[in-house]
C-alpha cells in the first residue's frame, strides 16, 4: 500500500523525468496510462519512435561510495515487466499506433535528496521486457 509520502515521491520523479525528456528533444504524449493490469508512467515521442518510460524514484543523502547499493531500477521484477509488456499491448491497440511504429521501453531512475530536489537522473534506453 502507498502512503501519501511515497505518492508524492513518485509524482515528483514522474514530472522530473518528464523535464529530463523534454530536454532531451522528446515530446511527452501521456502519462500514467492505467489498466487494471499496469500502468504506464510516461509514453513520449521523439521522431516518429514511441518510448514507454518506467519511472523509479529513490531518496539519498548522497551519491557514491558508502552509500546504498540498491539502484532503483532493481525494482523492475520479472512480474513487473510482464504487466509492463500487457499494458503496453494494450495501449498500441487503444490508440491505434500504427504496426509499422517504432517503440521501445526506458527506465528512468531519479534520486531525490532527502528534501526532494534532484540529485541525479539516469536515463537507462531499450530495457528489455
Amino acid at each position: 500500500m502507498f502512503n501519501k509520502t511515497t505518492q508524492n515521491t513518485g509524482k515528483i520523479g514522474e514530472n522530473a523525468t518528464c523535464a529530463f525528456l523534454q530536454r532531451q528533444g522528446f515530446k511527452i504524449i501521456d502519462r500514467n496510462y492505467w489498466k487494471k493490469w499496469g500502468e504506464i508512467d510516461v509514453v513520449a515521442q521523439k521522431g516518429l519512435d514511441l518510448r514507454f518510460v518506467e519511472v523509479k524514484t529513490v531518496v539519498r543523502k548522497g551519491i557514491g561510495k558508502g552509500g546504498d547499493d540498491y539502484e532503483p531500477e532493481d525494482n523492475l521484477h520479472p512480474w513487473k515487466r510482464k504487466r509492463l509488456r500487457r499494458v503496453i499491448e494494450t495501449y498500441l491497440l487503444d490508440k491505434r499506433v500504427d504496426d509499422e511504429v517504432d517503440w521501445q521501453v526506458d527506465a528512468v531512475s531519479i534520486y531525490l535528496t532527502p528534501d526532494l530536489k534532484t540529485l541525479k537522473i539516469d536515463h537507462l534506453e531499450d530495457i528489455i521486457l
